[in-house]
């Protein structure tokens, strides 16, 4: 079945960790998924779930740098651990303090930084312990997995009620936290998982410089464009379907659930389009780019309510597509600079910080400006996401960093 030890050790590895990371977002998109639900209770209005959603996303930002840095000196294997743990503690809490909005929007909150604890040093995990060959495809399983947690949950608010939904997230990230205390043990005992093998060397380890040229700085606006689309402008899916497109609260659910089950299989498409165009990272983003952009143009102009949901879904995947080929390519490819779960989470930091300032400015805009006109600004994201990413000078030969 295997090649050799190394494909069977990074099978465990990558398996492992993209169970954990679909429990982490199922867990995430819980609240995206019973938003309408709450709604209609009538005890939750749009811009509570927006501020609610908000704070996460604060939080959880704050976390990935925090927990990225500490991730790249502490085992992964507590900070995965503890980390689904504290976040199913407070996800059991959340549904039964909501008598006190403020109480639980803090819970919520809190349920971001421990769910910050596991992306970090996951993917340490996997540069360090995998070769480069498998590490791609490791990180390609729980990229696949952030995406296919969307479905799960929207499953989830179709069957149960909302705060259901929350008991159950609870009760899958206790758990996974066990299993991986117990799992990653094992295979630290069997020396499948080691840690800090790699670095530099010299006094250039862990330097900002060192980042910087590994193309950190056009990273991060990648970061920023495709966290907007594939946190924020999914975040409130649900709502755009029910409230622009004129669904019910149950009808959206489903709606969600198979539209992000298609957009699970984004990070596939992208290392697949990637890998035929001969590993060029620059064009494959540059190309799910102008793809994002032209279907959020159609977006804006096509009404018909199913051909509406279609475009969407692609301009989605595209962007996902985009952000898959940075974390599944790019930050493994940073292992031998001794700081990939620090600048993983700086990444992902920067990712959630613009999810968080975009998603409370959108819960206003619907307001102010209208779904229309809002769909304009997903829009314009794209067109700076091609600039951005637009290939403006020739890659020197040997630049392209080995993976």
């Amino acid at each position: 079945m295997f090649k050799n030890v190394n494909a069977k050790n990074a099978f465990f590895i990558g398996t492992l960790c993209s169970i954990s990371y679909l429990a982490v977002y199922f867990a995430r998109n819980m609240l995206s998924a019973v938003s309408p639900q709450m709604i209609e209770t009538g005890g939750f209005t749009t811009e509570y779930i927006g501020s609610a959603s908000s704070l996460y996303f604060i939080t959880y930002a704050i976390g990935q740098l925090v927990n990225g840095a500490i991730g790249d000196k502490v085992k992964g294997r507590y900070m995965i651990s503890f980390g689904l743990i504290l976040a199913g503690i407070c996800s059991f809490i959340f549904p039964h303090i909501s008598f006190s909005l403020t109480a639980a929007k803090v819970v919520y909150g809190l349920t971001g930084f421990f769910l910050a604890m596991i992306y970090g040093p996951m993917t340490k995990i996997v540069a360090e312990n995998t070769e480069p060959v498998y590490a791609v495809r490791c990180s390609l399983g729980y990229t696949f997995a952030s995406f296919f947690g969307s479905p799960l949950a929207g499953a989830a608010a179709v069957i149960l009620a909302w705060d259901g939904v929350f008991t159950l997230g609870s009760i899958i990230l206790l758990v996974m936290g066990a299993f991986c205390f117990a799992m990653f043990g094992k295979f630290e005992k069997k020396g499948i998982v080691q840690y800090n093998m790699y670095g530099l060397k010299d006094e250039k380890k862990g330097s900002i410089r060192l980042l910087i040229q590994h193309q950190i700085i056009k990273f991060t606006f990648i970061s920023v464009l495709t966290g907007i689309i594939r946190t924020t402008v999914v975040f409130w899916l649900p709502t755009y379907l029910s409230q622009y497109l004129g669904f019910s609260a149950q009808e959206s659910a489903g709606i969600f659930t198979a539209a992000t089950l298609i957009m699970s299989f984004a990070a596939f498409i992208a290392i697949f389009v990637y890998e035929r165009l001969k590993n060029n990272m620059d064009l494959s983003i540059f190309l799910f780019f102008c793809i994002s952009m032209c279907a959020f143009l159609l977006v804006y102009f096509v009404k018909s309510p199913a051909a509406n949901i279609v475009c969407l879904i692609v301009a989605i995947m595209a962007s996902n597509c985009a952000a898959s080929i940075m974390w599944s390519r790019y930050c493994p490819g940073l292992r031998d600079t001794g700081m990939v779960s620090s600048a993983t989470g700086f990444l992902d930091f920067m990712s959630y910080m613009a999810a968080s300032i975009s998603s409370t400015l959108f819960a206003n805009a619907v307001a102010e400006i209208g779904w229309e006109n809002l769909i304009l600004i997903w829009f314009a994201l794209m067109v700076g996401g091609v600039i951005v990413a637009a290939p403006w000078k020739k890659r020197r030969k040997g630049q392209e960093m080995s993976c």
